[in-house]
């Protein structure tokens, strides 16, 4: 039996609990790293490159390395079965990390990390020799495009342009609707879901959209009117007429 080291100290260090298990930690050297707390274990993955820090080829990742060999192969360029599974395989690496960036909200690492398999997605499906490697990864393009799109509306929400936030939401929401269709059970449950999962996040956003005061009033005449209440109907539209004709000034007619 080999030696090992027992991480017994670093676990009960930070204990396991499933509402706190993603950090981003400085070490020593001054990288910054995320590490994640497993119930039985850690993981720890980089912050920039290929998850695992190794540079196949002495490339930043496998996909820079063939994308590097397509520049310099031209129409000649393919890829075999083996070269489709490791492919496979760092995508993978790539999900987990940004699955793990999603949950604790750091929208631009998913941002930039959907972004790259997104890239690989399309890689592998154009020059992938077996179509059955080809199409592999189309399952899951519903669900990667829903986690693309919500951190990019994330971002735009942060930022205060919620309009924006819906319009990227929306042009996902077409995306996935005009998908090639599947008979795969994964690509019909991932891309039903995502859907839903958008438009719900869409229906969100618009609620919580700080409304504009002249829309406001204008929404509160419209009510004025329903409910026959001509005295504040009145009112209403000497504020929204007084509103329209100083539209630059910051005072809210309704505060």
């Amino acid at each position: 039996m080999n030696k090992g080291i027992d991480l017994r100290q670093a676990l009960d260090e930070w204990p396991y609990d499933p509402d706190n298990h993603i950090r981003r930690v400085r070490c020593a050297d001054g990288r910054e790293v995320l590490q994640v707390r497993l119930s039985l274990g850690l993981e720890q993955y980089e912050l920039t490159g290929r998850p695992d820090g190794l540079r196949p080829n002495g490339c930043e990742s496998l996909l820079d390395y063939h994308l590097e060999r397509l520049t310099g192969l031209g129409g000649e360029f393919s890829l075999n079965p083996e070269e489709c599974a490791e492919l496979f395989s760092e995508a993978m690496q790539y999900y987990y990390r940004y699955l793990n960036l999603f949950q604790i909200r750091d929208w631009v690492g998913t941002l930039r990390d959907t972004t790259r398999n997104l890239q690989l997605f399309d890689f592998v499906h154009q020059y992938a020799v077996r179509e059955e490697d080809q199409n592999y990864l189309e399952q899951w393009r519903p669900y990667i495009l829903r986690l693309h799109a919500t951190a990019a509306a994330m971002i735009q929400m942060e930022g205060g342009t919620h309009a924006v936030a819906v319009e990227v939401l929306q042009k996902a929401i077409q995306q996935i609707e005009s998908l090639e269709d599947r008979e795969d059970q994964t690509f019909q449950f991932e891309r039903k879901r995502s859907l839903l999962t958008l438009r719900e996040l869409v229906r969100q956003i618009e609620k919580s959209r700080p409304v504009p005061p002249l829309e406001r009033l204008e929404r509160e005449l419209r009510n004025a009117i329903e409910l026959q209440n001509f005295e504040q109907a009145a009112q209403l539209r000497d504020q929204i007429k007084a509103l329209k004709n100083n539209p630059s000034s910051p005072r809210d007619p309704g505060s």
